[in-house]
């Protein structure tokens, strides 16, 4: 029998062995013998089994591969072979989700920004409330078997058409109500346009608020500037601390651009989560446009991902004494590893969610709003269900792709489609740029997900259980 590194993975700290199960991300703890038995099979396949008999016992041997094999971690030699999903075939959408790209327009022009429809406001196209309106009914038509939908603001920057959003409100929650549905709400805002009014108004409709910034002003003015070219940190430090201040309702979370030259992580972690008061950070390290002036550099990438584990370390020393450090990367695998997460698809998009364009248009992301990547139907007509269903189709297939036997495939099943859009030109193209720091960023989070487990496994129940339950 050997070893089937397709279907398990080891990983080894502190004299400790975790076993993951790649086919149902389940981790088992191995105890001397498990790892005995697995350490033969990778080293010598062709090996009997009489030595680990006789230090072990024949019986507990014999069940021990019986158990591996079962798992088929343990397979016979000329027969290895990966445990996949079948072919995936997509035919219903039971969206959960709208994203409404309410202005094309942004009062500010960062230098790393995807939007393919972006404008400065004076040029922005905004969406009219009739297509808000009917993206609402289509939501709530595509979500009948749920009982809780969201709806999510984006731009361009969106509170450059509030009027919009407060109609939409006004609109959603009784048809929403009318369906036996709740609705959420939420956006991701530059924090320029913020006042004490607005922040009271989201704040009595419950909304989810992230904040694009960067870090203190040194960092966050590189790239982050006004249509002038002035930077931004000031005005956005002084909204974040007015907003901080005074909404009560969701914990707010600030979400950092990566980009060439910006790799320190732990100095933005700290002024940001502890001096600005973020409930938690998530970083976005910029790798989509290669040869890009503003992506990073595979120097770089190595040490942001260095970074990350020293803020994991952080992150895993606050956690035994139960706290959160709000450190959004790693609390994302944590909840992936508690869940026992397996994708076929790289995310929701397509599937759980749409995103709406000034036209009407449903585009598989926000990301893709405005790109030459074709819609998959409209407000009016519905989702064109034969399109969506091929693409998604071809993105869950792994045949001839190296995720067909990568041990993190699904966790990461591939990797984002708009990435792989900008780098290679075709949304179905494998993050192979970075597949090996993803592995290694896996490893990680198994070794502090096992500590936390061991050693305080209430922090889970306190922090990872009711996130998802709000989520």
């Amino acid at each position: 029998m050997q070893f089937n590194p397709a279907n398990g993975h080891v990983v080894r700290f502190d004299g400790r062995a975790m076993l993951f199960h790649v086919p149902t991300s389940a981790l088992f703890e191995l105890d001397e013998l498990g790892a005995a038995v697995i350490e033969c099979a990778q080293r010598d396949p062709q090996a009997g089994s009489s030595a680990l008999e006789s230090r072990f016992g024949r019986d507990a041997v014999s069940a021990c591969v019986d158990e591996f094999t079962r798992l088929e971690v343990l397979q016979e030699t000329d027969g290895l072979r990966p445990i996949n999903p079948q072919a995936l075939k997509v035919e219903n959408y039971p969206l959960s989700t709208i994203v409404l790209n309410v202005n094309t327009g942004c009062n500010l022009s960062c230098r790393y920004c995807y939007k393919e429809d972006l404008a400065v406001p004076a040029r922005g196209e905004r969406m009219s409330f009739e297509i808000a309106s009917r993206s609402v009914d289509l939501l709530l038509r595509q979500a009948a078997a749920r009982s809780r939908v969201g709806i999510v603001f984006f731009g361009g920057e969106p509170l450059t058409n509030v009027a919009l959003i407060r109609q939409v409100v006004d609109y959603a929650l009784p048809r929403a109500r009318a369906e036996e549905k709740s609705v959420d709400f939420s956006l991701t805002t530059n924090a320029t346009l913020l006042t004490p009014e607005l922040i009271e108004y989201f704040d009595a409709h419950r909304f989810g608020i992230s904040v694009s910034i960067d870090g203190p002003r040194a960092v966050h003015d590189r790239n982050r500037r006004t249509v002038g070219g002035r930077g931004t940190y000031d005005v956005v430090a002084r909204k974040v601390r007015l907003l901080l201040e005074r909404y009560r309702s969701r914990p707010v979370g600030a979400r950092v651009t990566l980009t060439a030259g910006t790799t320190e992580v732990e100095a933005i972690h700290a002024h940001l989560r502890g001096e600005l008061g973020f409930h938690e950070v998530g970083y976005a390290p910029v790798t989509a446009s290669a040869g890009a002036a503003h992506a990073l550099s595979e120097v770089e990438l190595t040490e942001v991902y260095a970074a990350f584990e020293r803020l994991g370390e952080q992150y895993l020393a606050a956690a035994l004494t139960g706290h959160n450090t709000g450190f959004s990367n790693l609390h994302q695998l944590m909840t992936d590893l508690h869940e026992g997460r397996r994708k076929s698809l790289p995310c929701g998009a397509g599937v759980g969610l749409l995103a709406v364009d000034r036209k009407g248009g449903l585009n598989l992301c926000h990301r893709f709003t405005g790109s030459e990547l074709p819609t998959f139907g409209d407000v009016d007509t519905g989702i064109d269900g034969v399109q969506l269903g091929q693409f998604l189709g071809r993105a869950a297939d792994r045949s001839g792709t190296h995720c067909a036997t990568c041990r993190i495939r699904n966790l990461c099943a591939g990797g984002c489609y708009h990435e792989s859009w900008l780098r290679y030109g075709d949304p179905h193209h494998r993050t192979y740029h970075y597949c090996d720091l993803l592995r290694r960023w896996v490893d990680f989070g198994i070794r502090i997900y096992s500590e936390i487990v061991a050693r305080n496994p209430r922090f889970l129940n306190a922090h990872i259980e009711p996130r998802r339950a709000v989520a």
